[in-house]
């Protein structure tokens, strides 16, 4: 998309705000073009291939991992965005850095190294993206991190405590933590990531959930908001009542319910949008409420979507037991590289070998979060000698 062709209220490279370490532009890519290649070249965006989404990684083949889910992402944000008249690279930017930080084994990985780092300010995966970002990466000569622009960076943090929120502050006066501290909304193109990370893995989880037989079609079809596409889906196409083609089934309904949510999320922040009257990224930042929106009806078919695959997946006892393995995992490794820092790699060893408490529980932890799954079981066994299923 031309600039000319982006709407007042999106994000203009052209207008950015530029990076913590001032470069020159590139001369055929804009700004956001630079850092999606930036963050796509990264070793952290590499290792999402083998960081787990709901399943863990040696489960199966076809299951999403972080790195699908942060393409899927990307997919429906640009498809709304260039309806919208946003600003695409930044959303593909955004969504594809917005789970860097996430730590091996998916949520439970991330609870745990939360628990572990309680005395020391908590674990939050997107402030540790955040780091990923602007310090952990090291691939330029002249500074740490890959030196994105402001906006993306906004975008990637798109939560954060006030605590951490003033740490930010104190670093980078009027940077990425400011919005917290202000109240301020963050951009259109940062609010949209939001809610297309949501679309994704609730489409995606119920697709890998049949798919691992842990909840059955016929489950998910009792949830309203799928109900009515594997309805029109089977009206259409009777033959898909087969057993043979109930794949086929799940995938029409789960492709009509995306559909179906990206044209309400156009057509409600179009509402919205005109409602606001807004005419700038300043004016939509000095809203109340994210303007990218689901429709009231949708927003609370989607809710009840959620609570159907927190009920009868994520609490499932098989990924409980899963994932409680996998919380030792990391509590384990966390306790065996603070007594022994040197079993870390050099870089980290040294950090927190010439640190306080907390700079070697921090190192630790950036040590810990950037492990893959294989990575993480791997370092537990020759750690310990015992295999994570003992």
């Amino acid at each position: 998309m031309q600039n000319s062709e982006l709407a007042p209220y999106a994000c203009d490279p052209a207008h950015s705000r530029g990076r913590r370490y001032p470069q020159a532009a590139a001369p055929t890519r804009n700004a956001y073009q630079r850092d999606r290649d930036r963050i796509v070249h990264s070793t952290a965006f590499r290792r999402l291939v083998y960081k787990t989404q709901v399943f863990l990684n040696h489960e199966g083949d076809l299951f999403r991992t972080r790195l699908t889910h942060s393409l899927e992402v990307a997919q429906l944000g640009r498809s709304i965005a260039r309806t919208l008249r946003l600003h695409e690279d930044l959303v593909e930017a955004i969504s594809l850095a917005h789970d860097l930080g996430h730590t091996p084994f998916g949520h439970a990985g991330q609870d745990a190294l939360h628990r572990c780092m309680q005395a020391w300010g908590g674990f939050e995966h997107n402030l540790q993206s955040l780091r990923v970002v602007d310090h952990l990466e090291e691939r330029y000569p002249d500074y740490d991190g890959l030196n994105l622009t402001f906006e993306t960076r906004e975008g990637i943090l798109k939560h954060c405590s006030l605590e951490h929120a003033r740490q930010l502050e104190a670093q980078e006066p009027g940077g990425v933590g400011a919005r917290f501290l202000r109240r301020e909304q963050p951009s259109l193109e940062a609010q949209l990531c939001n809610l297309a990370d949501e679309i994704a893995y609730n489409a995606h989880d119920i697709d890998d959930g049949v798919r691992s037989g842990l909840i059955t079609l016929a489950q998910v079809a009792q949830v309203p908001l799928f109900a009515q596409f594997m309805a029109q889906a089977l009206a259409e196409h009777p033959q898909l009542q087969a057993p043979e083609r109930q794949r086929r089934l799940l995938y029409e309904a789960t492709r009509r319910m995306l559909s179906a949510q990206v044209y309400d999320v156009i057509d409600a922040t179009r509402a919205a949008l005109d409602d606001a009257g807004v005419a700038s990224v300043q004016e939509v930042r000095a809203q109340a409420a994210p303007l990218v929106r689901f429709s009231p009806d949708m927003r609370a078919q989607s809710a009840a979507l959620k609570r159907f695959l927190f009920q009868n997946l994520y609490r499932h006892p098989q990924v409980v037991e899963t994932t409680g393995r996998a919380q030792r995992v990391v509590e384990e490794l966390f306790a065996a590289y603070c007594a022994h820092p040197a079993q870390m790699k050099p870089g980290f060893a040294q950090r927190a070998l010439q640190g306080d408490a907390a700079a070697r529980a921090r190192a630790v932890a950036d040590f810990i979060a950037g492990m893959t799954d294989r990575f993480a079981l791997r370092e537990h066994q020759r750690l310990t000698g015992r295999h994570w299923l003992d």
